[in-house]
């Protein structure tokens, strides 16, 4: 982060009814806080309203399954060098079974080693999705021979919408919480 929070946590009791009726909504939610990215959301929360939905869909219920959404929002978090993100998604994805090899290479800018052919064909999509910003050939019909259409645009979805919430606390300056995880440094390039 490049300065100070530029959007910090409001206090409950200056929050419009608009926004009090959003953070209710997340605090009942799987999320149970509001916390992250829907921080700074909470300017705006009918957009923060729309985000949450869509989020928890691809966070909990995607067609690709929880382990290789967390996957995704790695590759994403490294790729936006997003510490938020990182510092949150880092341990659930090593909870979930990605590996810690998995993690670190990734964390360093690398393609991990020793992956499953579901994880190595969710991160050359990923990787290519943000890199060359579309998929080849091969890596799509790949993509869809395994996890078919649905899973296909869920995956598409999932790099989306971590992207929108790197690019919101990148913006924001959002500071990440406290974590075992290191931080992520920025990427030489």
């Amino acid at each position: 982060m490049l300065g100070p929070d530029r959007f910090p946590p409001l206090p409950f009791d200056a929050l419009t009814k608009e926004q009090r009726e959003a953070a209710e909504a997340i605090a009942r939610g799987p999320r149970g806080a509001l916390y992250g990215p829907f921080v700074p959301l909470l300017r705006s929360p009918e957009l923060m309203d729309c985000a949450q939905r869509m989020g928890e869909y691809l966070r909990y219920r995607s067609a690709i399954g929880t382990r290789l959404s967390e996957l995704v929002i790695l590759v994403i978090a490294r790729f936006w060098t997003q510490q938020v993100e990182w510092a949150i998604h880092a341990p659930i994805a090593a909870e979930v079974g990605i590996a810690s090899e998995t993690i670190d290479a990734i964390a360093a800018g690398r393609r991990p080693e020793g992956m499953s052919s579901d994880e190595a064909t969710v991160y050359e999509f990923s990787v290519e999705l943000c890199v060359n910003r579309g998929v080849c050939d091969t890596t799509f019909r790949r993509a869809l021979e395994r996890f078919g259409e649905r899973g296909v645009i869920d995956l598409l979805g999932l790099n989306g919408y971590y992207s929108f919430l790197s690019m919101v606390m990148n913006g924001a300056r959002t500071a990440a919480p406290a974590t075992t995880v290191p931080p992520l440094e920025p990427l030489a390039g």
